[in-house]
């Protein structure tokens, strides 16, 4: 039934403010820009923004947000890009077993997983509370 995951959604305070992160910020390719529905990647899974409505819950902690993961082929530029445009981190850059990770935050504290994997380490040696940060 279910295939693929078509996009992630993140239900945003600021449409404006949101898409300048991930679009100059971040430097995602912007697909569709209407004033309440913004798509990231021509192809494959995109990222969405949409404003949050009244009658949601107010904000959520950002643990129990969506994490949305991105990897990245040079974390060391990466980071050091994104800590000059003054992005804030939720991990800082650490060496795991399946290469090195960091996490990032959004303007609505959505986590921002940022990963350089390394082809020799197998996947299995994943671990979801190092991914967290949590020691």
């Amino acid at each position: 039934m279910f295939s693929k995951i078509g996009s992630v959604i993140l239900l945003v305070e600021d449409m404006e403010r949101s898409t300048l992160f991930y679009k100059d910020t971040l430097g995602l390719k912007l697909k569709v820009k209407t004033t309440d529905w913004i798509e990231f990647f021509e192809k494959g899974t995109t990222l969405a923004l949409h404003p949050r409505r009244k009658g949601l819950p107010e904000k959520i902690d950002p643990l129990s947000n969506i994490l949305v993961g991105f990897m990245v082929s040079d974390l060391d530029q990466v980071v050091k890009d994104l800590k000059a445009k003054n992005v804030r981190f939720f991990k800082e850059p650490k060496n795991e077993p399946f290469g090195k990770h960091a996490i990032i935050l959004d303007p609505d504290d959505h986590l921002i997983s940022i990963a350089e994997i390394q082809t020799t380490k197998s996947t299995e040696e994943f671990d979801l509370i190092g991914f967290l940060g949590a020691e």
